[in-house]
């Protein structure tokens, strides 16, 4: 898969770079609503992802 794949792939429902000329206000809302929690869950996946990098590097540290 490459980058182009990845970043057409939806969630919820929507597509990234999708033409949004023809969704009314409702739609648009929701749109955003869906993009707004996938970005907190992708948020929280790099906090827990940091988290476990930096007590693998206290681990070896010392």
């Amino acid at each position: 898969m490459d980058w182009d794949e990845a970043v057409q792939k939806s969630v919820a429902g929507v597509v990234v770079g999708e033409d949004l000329t023809s969704l009314g206000l409702a739609e648009l809302e929701v749109r955003i609503s869906a993009l707004r929690a996938e970005i907190e869950r992708v948020e929280g996946e790099i906090a827990r992802k940091r988290a476990q990098q930096e007590a693998a590097a206290q681990l070896f540290k010392g």
